[in-house]
């Protein structure tokens, strides 16, 4: 057997700059960085030898490269990936939040945080948690229970078996998540004779199950004697590449689609059968079909509480689940009937087994009268002296995109509506992360879909609180040529959060800025993007919000537009009930008054 001797860290680069994907590209499209003690020696050294098969990139924050590695493979469906490194210690844990962002986004990013010394020579080490009854513990135990696959390597030939491991969680579709290899960093730096063989060329293959032959035969009967059956439309759809054939199936049975966030854009908003944003940000038309439906058809969803209106949305008392999802785990929620398989060969099948069996046409004035609604709160105001609301910003992003444009956000007003109101044409032209809701996501989600697609014009849309949390990656996308837009509303400070802390009887406090006890801030956004070397534009009206838009589609390089916005008002139609607990007992009478109403919301759940 041929061997290479090569420090472990140098195996690992190697190794991973040679798994290909089924287009024949590198799966790891690159490595974020930022390198410290734990990682600057060791896989610092290894990274600068493979520097040109397999990139570096370096970022401002541990977890904000890493959104932008889980939002590049977000945007490829899954496809290729990214690798993130980081020193021990604070750097290591900086990345937690974003491994727990992956994982219930069930999405791929590979960790490498440096870890303590394998062999305890200097221990305790700089940064090193001590566990005073445990010695095998350190600070990356805080990755395990967000990570699909986790590893300590604490021997060389320990990558023999950890790597292919890692790679199987990584393509799995149905275990797809984030995996972490805690990398002592004395073990990086030690040689090994490694297998040549084990370095060649090796294609992953997305597998695509069949569903079992009893769970299908109970899909079908489900499916033929259902009378109102409504598709909701969850990310595996975009996951498993079966938007064409999503609308093959529903066009050929005249089945309703509605869209969860990551489902949205899976049908162009404008088909008719596409009955919009089902659920708690949902539009009526989605929920009133979703009320009414005796078969409810989960195609890649995990049934969100706000897809699901906390479980109080499908009425109908003979409603019944069907959950089409390639993890078992997801199938079987809510007493469903499963058919754990994957979306685009559970479609055909499904629809080879009905052959052409139609059920009633939807009514599509449900549609039309939803659109005439959102229309009039996105249109531009008649007042141009009125602070604008975000349903008014949404509506100037609106008109200046084009059907390639991105529009992506993680956190605030944004996400519930963007998601009523922002039409999608194309596939994976609306990236929501809403399954972490993680604020600071944006500007680094950003940067990763433009490199994931350059060709496409992408829109950050950020509220102030969350551009004020985490926004040093907009020098990183300035620094690299990578260009974005972004659109800042500032309400100065937590706008929907505040209107939550009033719906449920509470006083305004500690959300505004104006009801915290830091004075007012008057904040310019403008200047601070300026700073970072973006080309940036405080506007004052939506007519002029409209005009940087088209400048900003022009350019060439990252534009910041910021404008200020109105925090209280909302789209006002559409939405549902979500299960915010309300205190049984308070002095405030607002707050008894809303306890009477959650109480009998409660008896509305199915």
């Amino acid at each position: 057997m041929k061997t290479i001797r090569l420090t472990a860290a140098q195996a690992m680069v190697r190794y991973l700059a040679n798994q290909l994907n089924e287009d024949g590209v590198p799966y790891i499209a690159g490595v974020w960085a930022i390198f410290g003690h734990g990682n600057v020696a060791g896989i610092g050294e290894a990274l600068y030898g493979i520097r040109e098969e397999l990139p570096t990139y370096r970022g401002q924050n541990e977890q904000s490269m890493a959104h932008a590695a889980i939002a590049y493979a977000k945007q490829l469906g899954r496809r290729r990936a990214m690798a993130v490194t980081s020193s021990i210690g604070p750097g290591a844990l900086n990345m937690v939040t974003a491994a727990a962002l992956a994982h219930v986004n069930r999405l791929p990013v590979l960790f490498v945080p440096g870890d303590v010394f394998a062999n305890r020579g200097p221990d305790p080490v700089l940064q090193q948690i001590e566990d005073f009854g445990d010695g095998t513990m350190s600070a990356n135990e805080c990755f395990r229970p967000v990570s699909r696959y986790f590893d300590r390597i604490m021997r060389p030939e320990q990558l023999l078996t950890a790597l292919p491991r890692a790679m199987r969680t990584l393509t799995d579709p149905a275990d797809c998540g984030p995996v972490t290899l805690a990398f002592c960093q004395d073990v990086q730096a030690e040689a090994y004779d490694y297998p040549e063989s084990f370095f060649a060329k090796k294609t992953w293959r997305f597998r695509r199950p069949e569903p079992d032959v009893v769970e299908f035969e109970a899909a079908v009967a489900a499916l033929k004697a259902a009378k109102h059956p409504v598709i909701v439309a969850g990310g595996g759809v975009h996951f498993s590449g079966a938007t064409d054939t999503l609308k093959a199936f529903v066009e050929k049975h005249q089945i309703p689609v509605v869209e969860t966030q990551a489902g949205k854009s899976a049908l162009a908003w404008d088909h008719g059968l596409n009955f919009g944003p089902v659920g708690v940000t949902g539009a009526e038309s989605a929920n009133v079909v979703s009320e009414k439906a005796d078969l409810v058809i989960g195609v890649g969803t995990r049934f969100q509480d706000f897809t699901t209106g906390s479980w109080a949305l499908f009425k109908n008392p003979n409603r019944k689940i069907l959950a089409l999802n390639v993890q078992p785990y997801d199938s079987a929620k809510h007493d469903a009937i499963p058919l754990v398989a994957d979306a685009k060969i559970g479609l055909e099948k499904l629809s080879a087994a009905l052959g052409d069996h139609k059920f009633a046409a939807p009514d599509g004035g449900l549609k039309a009268s939803w659109f005439a609604k959102a229309d009039a709160v996105t249109a531009a105001p008649v007042d141009s002296n009125a602070l604008p609301t975000d349903m008014q910003v949404i509506g100037a992003v609106q008109r200046a995109s084009r059907d390639n444009t991105v529009v992506m956000c993680a956190a605030g007003t944004m996400p519930g509506e963007l998601h009523q109101l922002w039409k999608s044409k194309l596939p994976l032209s609306y990236h929501m992360e809403y399954g972490f809701s993680c604020m600071g996501y944006e500007i680094a989600g950003g940067l990763g879909i433009k490199m994931a697609e350059p060709d496409r014009d992408v829109i950050v849309m950020v509220g102030d609180g969350s551009y004020m949390m985490m926004n040093s990656e907009l020098a990183t996308a300035v620094g690299m040529g990578v260009k974005i837009t972004l659109v800042i509303t500032d309400n100065r400070g937590y706008g929907c959060i505040n209107r939550l802390q009033m719906g449920t009887g509470g006083a305004q406090f500690n959300n505004l800025y104006a009801h915290t006890n830091v004075s007012p801030m008057a904040i310019d956004f403008a200047a601070h993007a300026a700073s970072m070397g973006a080309r940036s534009h405080k506007v004052s009206s939506i007519a002029e919000l409209e005009t940087a838009l088209d400048a900003a589609r022009e350019a060439t390089e990252t534009t910041v537009i910021v404008i200020d916005t109105d925090p209280y008002p909302t789209t006002g139609a559409g939405g549902y009930w979500w299960d915010v607990a309300v205190p049984e007992v308070s002095a405030r009478a607002e707050v008894n008054q809303a306890r009477v109403a959650y109480e009998a919301a409660l008896k509305e759940r199915t």
